[in-house]
């Protein structure tokens, strides 16, 4: 994998005026909504696995591994379609690419209802992953690009909460589903299927942002597309981002076990709840923390992220839920803010013609540290005490933050320093 050298004539991006495919208005407005509402969903379906699977193991009696594969499988066909596709749509648009990705994304939902077996399961999370890889990056490049010059800062913290916000509602209503309803797997899919529709019409109805540029297939070689400008922010944000994901998997990918292992939580709801906290936080604090200037919302975020990660390991090898749900909700708020504050800093060092591949390599940093996290921690789950692996878990997510918080302050006094007079 090489770091491409996309070069580009400036460093910041200049608006493109609306012009006849580019409706203004109240239609513009409501094919943006439109646009936003699709993008939560994507991540939505990938929120609602996590009750899911718990009650698909009590039905049909598979061994741990195959849940763990079924988590694993999703992140794995994710990320290596963002290696591989992640910046196509900077060279056909970003309307094909969002329509297919929504369409494969209805494949998933027929794939879970006519589900039977843990293999129909693993099929769907599969293909999900390869939409979601699809749609993620270029979801948060287009929503960008079709606001307006005004609305562009509110529009880039909405895009950063989208994939947090979308997995805490996914976890928590198919949660409920579970608990109160006879056929959760039919609610949730069928609902997200008519969500989905509105969503392709809505990508058809809205403006191309992004023309045609040759090199498609030159794309598709596996690669990080960051342009020169972002280079030294990007590197310097990877902890961050990484910790906050990874502390996104805790939840998601582990609380249903040590939920009902070290707290004995076996109610659907509850367990969803719970899981939902998480990630709930961080969307909620990602939208209100747009209001504080980017850099300080990094340090910020970088310092409630280490607490949190702090609070959730000594709750688990405690035993001790509130600590666990306070740590979470600190910790939440951190990944909000710090994620947040990362796009709001990368988005205007890049154009049109290389947003979509500069937000799929943040997404790369993003989905592998949520994903393969997990699947270690599931195989070292078979070795060791569930609350250990989670000890040793936070304690890589707290010393990530401590790493991204210090790098950032140390940053933030440079930039502040006074440069001496010329002369002297």
């Amino acid at each position: 994998m090489k770091l491409s050298a996309v070069k580009s004539c400036q460093t910041t991006p200049a608006p493109r005026r609306p012009g006849p495919d580019r409706p203004a208005g109240p239609k513009r407005s409501v094919s943006t909504f439109g646009v936003v509402t699709a993008s939560i969903a994507v991540a939505f379906g990938a929120g609602a696995g996590s009750p899911l699977f718990v009650l698909y193991q009590h039905e049909w009696g598979f061994p741990a591994w195959q849940l763990t594969t079924a988590f694993t499988v999703y992140t794995v066909t994710l990320l290596a379609t963002l290696l591989v596709a992640g910046s196509v749509s900077d060279h056909i648009g970003r309307r094909p690419v969002l329509v297919s990705s929504l369409l494969l994304l209805l494949v998933t939902s027929a794939l879970f209802l006519a589900a039977d077996g843990i293999g129909w399961i693993i099929a769907a999370r599969a293909v999900q992953g390869i939409a979601t890889g699809a749609a993620t990056s270029t979801f948060t490049a287009a929503i960008i690009e079709l606001a307006t010059p005004r609305h562009r800062p509110v529009m880039t913290v909405l895009t950063s909460a989208a994939p947090v916000g979308g997995l805490a509602l996914g976890a928590l209503f198919t949660g409920l589903a579970v608990q109160l309803g006879d056929h959760p797997t039919a609610v949730v899919f069928i609902g997200l299927a008519v969500v989905l529709v509105h969503g392709i019409a809505s990508v058809l109805a809205a403006p191309e942002t992004a023309g045609r540029h040759p090199g498609v297939l030159a794309s598709l070689r596996p690669r990080l597309s960051v342009v020169p400008a972002a280079r030294g922010w990007f590197w310097s944000l990877v902890p961050l981002i990484a910790a906050g994901w990874m502390f996104s998997g805790l939840f998601l990918g582990l609380a249903p076990s040590f939920n009902a292992s070290v707290f004995g939580i076996h109610n659907a709801a509850v367990n969803g709840t719970v899981v939902a906290v998480q990630p709930m936080a961080a969307a909620l604090t990602g939208i209100a923390s747009g209001r504080l200037p980017a850099g300080r919302a990094t340090r910020v975020g970088a310092l409630l992220l280490f607490l949190g990660a702090v609070l959730a390991v000594v709750g688990v090898a405690t035993g001790n839920l509130p600590l666990v749900v306070t740590g979470a909700l600190l910790g939440g708020s951190g990944q909000g803010a710090a994620f947040g504050s990362s796009l709001r800093i990368l988005g205007p060092l890049a154009d049109n013609a290389s947003r979509g591949g500069l937000f799929a390599a943040v997404y790369l940093v993003a989905y592998t540290a949520y994903g393969a996290p997990v699947l270690l921690a599931g195989i070292a789950s078979d070795f060791v005490p569930l609350p250990a692996t989670v000890v040793v878990y936070g304690s890589v997510v707290a010393l990530l933050a401590a790493t991204a918080a210090l790098s950032l302050i140390l940053r933030a006094r440079r930039n502040n320093r006074p440069r001496p007079a010329r002369g002297a």
